[in-house]
């Protein structure tokens, strides 16, 4: 006997206790790495869960590049401030994660029902808006992904974005948001976790 659909009005639960450490409650950004190569296939699935997420009519800006090869961090070196050298440098991947300037060519197949493409051809301000807020949500998917996943994540923005474009993304088509670097940290050299607003500081119920 086959069981019932469950119903389209049932509530959702919450997610394990172990899984909300893991994403948020024991989950640091780490800078010191353990020597753990990350299966490339992990990256993918990161990427998979991570397209998920929301965004604006599905505008899905982010692109993701990922440096896995020490001539790959090599021509990231040059562009990274001094204090984030060492740690990237140490870290098994690296991955960019830039937006799309011309994301909206993709729209007639992310949001086929309506005609969303027009809002933003030639519209270049509409266009930085968006893509710029849309791949920060999408990379903070990313870092959730990567953790759900068994990854550490050490995300950054202390880097020359003009040098970086200018190095990875020649032609203008892209350009970076921030970093990430990924692996597997070592816990023993994590500082105590700084603290942050108590929810009374930092929301309002209206």
């Amino acid at each position: 006997m086959r069981n019932p659909p469950p119903s389209p009005t049932a509530l959702k639960t919450s997610i394990s206790k172990d899984a909300i450490d893991q994403l948020f409650r024991q989950a640091r950004t780490h800078s010191a790495w353990l020597a753990e190569p990350v299966p490339v296939e992990l990256l993918g699935k990161a990427y998979e869960l991570a397209r998920l997420g929301p965004t604006s009519a599905n505008v899905s800006p982010s692109r993701f590049v990922f440096l896995t090869t020490p001539g790959a961090k090599a021509l990231l070196k040059p562009v990274l401030a001094p204090g984030n050298v060492d740690k990237t440098m140490a870290a098994p991947v690296t991955v960019i994660i830039a937006w799309d300037t011309e994301f909206h060519e993709n729209l007639p197949q992310l949001f086929p029902q309506a005609d969303i493409r027009s809002y933003f051809v030639g519209n270049q301000p509409l266009i930085e808006e968006h893509a710029f807020r849309n791949s920060s949500l999408q990379a903070a998917y990313f870092i959730l992904a990567a953790r759900a996943l068994g990854l550490d994540c050490g995300p950054m923005s202390g880097f020359d974005a003009e040098k970086l474009n200018a190095a990875f993304f020649p032609d203008g088509k892209w350009k970076v948001n921030l970093i990430c670097n990924l692996g597997y940290g070592n816990p023993s050299k994590l500082h105590p976790r700084n603290p942050r607003l108590n929810f009374e500081e930092a929301a309002l119920i209206l």
